[in-house]
């Protein structure tokens, strides 16, 4: 049949239905497809917080968003172009952000008086039946009868054939945007390798969703998205708690550390453990502990004993661990805490996004007990700021705070593979014996950096006291001394401001160094800054884009760089957190834009925001 193909530059799809429907294995898949034809692309996975919600509820609605351009692009996109919905639930909780004359693909099964009613529609009201999506292209699929009807001859139970009906819909899209399939059999082939009926089912229904666009002839047009135009270089599909995990790999190996995890499983960060326990090829260990004290713990006894301590978090978890950490700060030694925010205070929103924790980072501990701070931008970014904190973390013998969160954690972009030669160097030094005119060794003796130095435990006449009690200045000896309290404050104060000697200076991201506005972030908000700035400078708007990696110490340009615009506007995914530590610091009457709704700003109401400042 003859078909007309349409080339499209930029698309938006939402996989939206039960919890147990499979849209994020259908929109992984489809993500894994879209990165091997070389589109950019950038996704927005959203989970219901409950881990089996009832079924049809809105609750329960899981959802994957795509977004895939053949040019660059830096967000996942405020509205969809086509939505996928496998139920009534899934259409209601979507509809609203899709665009007028965007496409429904809708499984009619799904729209039965029981799913109407689960989704809190009127008694007689069906979308799919009314008027009410007119202004929309509906796609209507009885995609579980479909299903069914693939795998007739195969002796499996009903349920177990319906389980399969993500692969129908995957299979149709397929079709509808010109790709090939072979990706997802061979993940097929793989996850299934040897389980063969629930593998040729799959293969069946994938190739049934692919056949029904293929044939039926209501279906004229299909779509096409060109490569973008990349730095050279070799790409995968990486999301953040991936990229994280990768980090961490390439900085043990780089160092020559042995990396030991100490965790404890927390949404949305219990993926940083899984993808490193695949890799004990690399010297990697890892460790399951019973809470989040005994996982801290752990890692700050792997780093005492001469490894690269490493945990993993969330908002309360890193709560938690707060005592511990006071205790890292006390022995100066080195250890990286990953935060991967999500919504709060307490339980909040286990599965919702939220930059949540900058405050908790910068002031959460009893005493004076500061800590470097550095945040990741996007999925891709994880690796290099992870790289960066433990090169910190181990180069000047402090605990250092790496902030994710869940939309970066779960959200996935290309990701150009490094070079080793890329990766700058991180230099370990342990002291090993007594130098030169050195009759007893001090443990807190320091470099012109305030860096003490990191011993191995046994090391013969090296000996030495730790603990979380005071210690004397150089000797390490415990200490109640009122004076001696307030230089040691000081000293681990000033250590670590003088990172800021060792980081670089801060930059403008997008547009001149001086203007009218200058949008500052930090987190995930870098995508939807950068893109809202884009588009206002090329309306002719003088507006700029800072983005902050080091929140503590910030880099020692930052207040300079600020007094040279009108305003300056800090978007955060909290109720303002970074503004109060920038008016503290500089003193400027920066101006804020908080959303907490547990999702990422948009670019729209950026752009809207950015605008009262002209």
């Amino acid at each position: 049949m003859v078909r007309n193909q349409e080339v499209l530059q930029d698309v938006v799809i939402k996989f939206a239905g039960d919890s147990g429907d499979g849209m994020q294995l259908t929109g992984t898949q489809f993500t894994n497809n879209t990165a091997l034809l070389g589109n950019d692309l950038s996704t927005f996975p959203d989970f219901p917080a409950e881990i089996r919600a009832p079924q049809g509820t809105l609750p329960g609605v899981s959802g994957y968003q795509l977004r895939f351009s053949s040019d660059s692009i830096f967000t996942p996109g405020d509205n969809y172009d086509v939505l996928v919905a496998m139920n009534a639930a899934a259409l209601k909780a979507n509809l609203a952000t899709l665009k007028k004359g965007g496409k429904i693909i809708v499984n009619t099964d799904g729209f039965d008086s029981k799913n109407l009613r689960l989704a809190n529609y009127p008694d007689g009201e069906n979308p799919i039946a009314d008027d009410s999506l007119q202004n929309y292209e509906v796609i209507k699929m009885d995609v579980t009868k479909m299903t069914r009807e693939a795998l007739k001859e195969f002796t499996m139970g009903t349920k177990e054939k319906d389980r399969a009906k993500n692969m129908f819909v995957l299979g149709f899209l397929y079709w509808m945007y010109d790709r090939d399939m072979e990706s997802s059999v061979n993940f097929l082939r793989e996850k299934f390798e040897k389980r063969p009926e629930i593998l040729d089912s799959n293969i069946k229904v994938l190739q049934a969703g692919y056949n029904y666009g293929e044939t039926t002839e209501a279906f004229t047009t299909t779509y096409k998205v060109e490569k973008a135009r990349m730095e050279p270089g070799t790409y995968r599909s990486i999301m953040g708690n991936q990229a994280l995990a990768l980090g961490l790999i390439a900085a043990s190996q780089k160092s020559g550390l042995p990396m030991f995890l100490g965790t404890y499983p927390i949404t949305p960060a219990s993926d940083i453990l899984h993808e490193l326990s695949r890799h004990k090829n690399f010297g990697i260990r890892t460790y399951q502990a019973e809470d989040e004290i005994a996982a801290i713990s752990a890692a700050i006894g792997a780093s005492y004993g001469g490894s690269l301590g490493v945990t993993t978090t969330s908002g309360p978890g890193m709560a938690l661990k707060t005592e511990a950490m006071g205790l890292a700060v006390m022995l100066e030694i080195p250890l990286v805490i990953i935060d991967v925010q999500r919504g709060g205070p307490s339980t909040g929103l286990p599965t919702k996004t939220e930059q949540s924790d900058l405050l908790q980072a910068y002031y959460g501990r009893n005493g004076e007990c500061p800590m470097p701070v550095i945040a990741a931008a996007s999925p891709a970014d994880c690796f290099d700021a992870v790289y960066e904190a433990v090169k910190i973390s181990v180069q000047h013998m402090v605990p250092v705070i790496l902030l994710s969160d869940g939309y970066i954690a779960n959200g996935a972009e290309p990701w150009k593979f490094p070079t080793e030669d890329s990766l700058h160097p991180i230099h370990v030094k342990f002291k090993t014996e007594l130098g030169h005119h050195e009759d007893k060794f001090q443990p807190y003796i320091r470099d012109e950096n305030l860096v003490r130095p990191w011993v191995v435990p046994g090391a013969k006449g090296l000996e030495h006291r730790i603990g979380g009690i005071e210690k004397q200045n150089i000797t390490g000896n415990i200490s109640y001394d009122p004076a001696n309290h307030q230089q040691m404050v000081k000293i681990r104060q000033e250590k670590v401001d003088k990172i800021a000697e060792f980081i670089p200076e801060q930059k403008i991201d997008t547009g001149k160094p001086e203007g009218d506005v200058l949008v500052l972030g930090w987190g995930s908000t870098y995508g939807v800054i950068k893109s809202a700035v884009l588009e206002l400078q090329a309306r002719g708007k003088s507006v700029s884009h800072a983005h902050l990696r080091h929140l503590r110490p910030f880099p020692k340009n930052l207040g300079e760089l600020l007094r040279r615009f009108k305003t300056v506007l800090i978007p955060e995914i909290n109720n303002g957190q970074l503004i109060k530590i920038i008016r503290d610091q500089y003193l400027i009457d920066a101006k804020g834009y908080h959303k907490i709704m547990g999702v990422p700003i948009t670019k729209q109401e950026l752009i809207e925001e950015i605008e009262n400042y002209f």
